[in-house]
């Protein structure tokens, strides 16, 4: 499952019973389940300095996965360097697969696989050379969302 967590997420069943498609609010479950981020500075909820959500602590991970008996969550929706990235013990793994997110970033992008018992496994897609990247993509597109920059980040030229 691609979710992320939400101060007012308490069942499964409130992610299930949300209409698609929809627009995304700027609050609210919807809106924390796609840009909420984990803080390993954080105890518990913290404000988040995308400007919209917030941020969670590795407690706050391990007491969702005990509560709804899972293993692991997996997430999208902020770049890291190396494509995927984990938190609070292996217990959350960000992936982004997009390397050289909008030409402004020299991050790799990741795709992860799960095997029939369940044992992950991460394929790295390792990011251009800049000098290769054509002109018109390396500079007219702005970066969006790593944490510390506001959110939902969209690319110039680019619908999403």
């Amino acid at each position: 499952m691609e979710v992320c967590l939400s101060p007012d997420l308490q069942s499964m069943e409130q992610i299930r019973r949300i209409m698609r498609p929809t627009d995304v609010p700027d609050q609210g479950l919807l809106c924390d389940l796609l840009w909420s981020d984990p803080d390993k500075d954080v105890t518990g909820w913290g404000e988040n300095d995308r400007g919209v959500s917030f941020t969670f602590g590795a407690e706050v991970v391990s007491k969702f996965l005990r509560r709804h008996d899972m293993d692991l969550i997996c997430r999208a929706h902020q770049v890291v360097e190396e494509g995927y990235e984990f938190f609070a013990k292996r217990q959350l793994v960000t992936l982004f697969s997009a390397p050289n997110y909008c030409g402004e970033f020299d991050n790799a992008g990741a795709m992860m696989s799960v095997d029939d018992t369940l044992m992950c496994a991460f394929k790295v897609l390792k990011p251009a050379d800049k000098k290769r990247i054509p002109q018109m993509y390396a500079s007219s597109r702005t970066a969006a969302p790593p944490k510390n920059t506001p959110a939902p980040g969209k690319c110039k030229n680019n619908k999403k």
